[in-house]
């Protein structure tokens, strides 16, 4: 039974409600991953170490009740140990699948860009098709399936770039920043008196969502309306991005699409059935600014992706 938008909305201030237990700030980051998850996109947490990106995570799935995998990610991970494998079982004289940790519903896939291009690749065709192939047989994972996945900034010392192909299965890179005064104050209150790592079950986490809870949500926002308008100002922003001299690589068709889905998501979470531009103008920088490169002149000049998107944003015509 599909759930109507109030319900969607009020599903999503329940989730934030228990996340916010134990993550101070941070409120724009969980709404974005709350729209991942209402329109089945993966997410990039990028900040420096110590910001609560894990944690951050972990809380989100303990909210969702998700069946919940981590990987952490070294410079000597092999596809072997994300995917599993077929190990030989002398008992019955046939080949058994060991699975590995991404088969789950929600992966955490902590310090992804700290294991080489080879490893990352692992991750291809779970994040596109939900699915993974062993030895030719081919596996399908959960229709709920999101990757979330943390990494540190490109300056940091022993990480690999994501190649383009991986970034731009990612629907959102959000950039985790350090907190403010009044945050960092209410951070140190609040876990320093807790003896060692924190863990989401320690401040009362409980889950506020079923699967089929989630089912109803996804299917409430495909009822959401994308007017004509709202879908040519989409393809005119996208395409804004591939004719500017500043970048030599724009987003792709895949960036369009995935802009459309969340807007509809964004839109619901707010208990409207149709989508508006400012749906579109608040989530587009995330969306594109992992799929963006910058030219060599631009380059030269010191010009800066983040500020090149948000001046595409205002150069496009949005219809009213």
């Amino acid at each position: 039974m599909t759930m109507t938008l109030d319900e969607v909305r009020a599903l999503a201030d329940a989730i934030r409600g228990e996340v916010a237990k134990a993550v101070v700030g941070q409120a724009e980051s969980v709404d974005h991953l709350l729209v991942a998850l209402m329109s089945q996109g993966h997410v990039l947490l990028e900040g420096p170490p110590g910001v609560a990106k894990t944690f951050m995570a972990q809380c989100f799935a303990a909210a969702l009740g998700l069946d919940y995998g981590r990987i952490q990610f070294t410079p000597d991970l092999l596809p072997g140990d994300i995917l599993g494998s077929n190990l030989f079982n002398f008992q019955t004289s046939q080949f058994t699948l060991t699975r590995g940790p991404i088969f789950c519903e929600l992966l955490l896939a902590d310090e992804i860009n700290r294991t080489p291009p080879k490893t990352q690749a692992a991750l291809l065709e779970a994040m596109q098709e939900r699915s993974v192939t062993l030895d030719g047989e081919r596996h399908l994972l959960p229709d709920r399936f999101l990757v979330v996945a943390t990494q540190n900034p490109i300056e940091s010392q022993g990480v690999y770039p994501l190649p383009e192909a991986q970034l731009d299965r990612f629907l959102f890179k959000l950039m985790v920043a350090y907190p403010s005064v009044e945050e960092e104050t209410a951070i140190v209150t609040r876990f320093g008196e807790h003896g060692g790592p924190p863990r989401p079950e320690d401040f009362g986490i409980a889950p506020v969502a079923t699967a089929q809870s989630l089912a109803s949500a996804v299917a409430a926002v495909k009822t959401v309306t994308l007017s004509p308008e709202v879908t040519d100002y989409i393809v005119r922003l996208v395409r804004a991005t591939r004719e500017s001299a500043d970048l030599s690589t724009g987003a792709s068709p895949r960036a369009a699409v995935l802009l459309a889905g969340a807007a509809r998501a964004r839109a619901a979470l707010q208990g409207r059935d149709y989508v508006l531009p400012d749906d579109v103008k608040a989530l587009a920088a995330a969306v594109l600014r992992h799929r963006l490169l910058l030219s060599p002149a631009a380059e030269i000049e010191g010009r800066e992706v983040e500020a090149l998107v948000a001046g595409l944003i205002d150069q496009t015509e949005a219809p009213r």
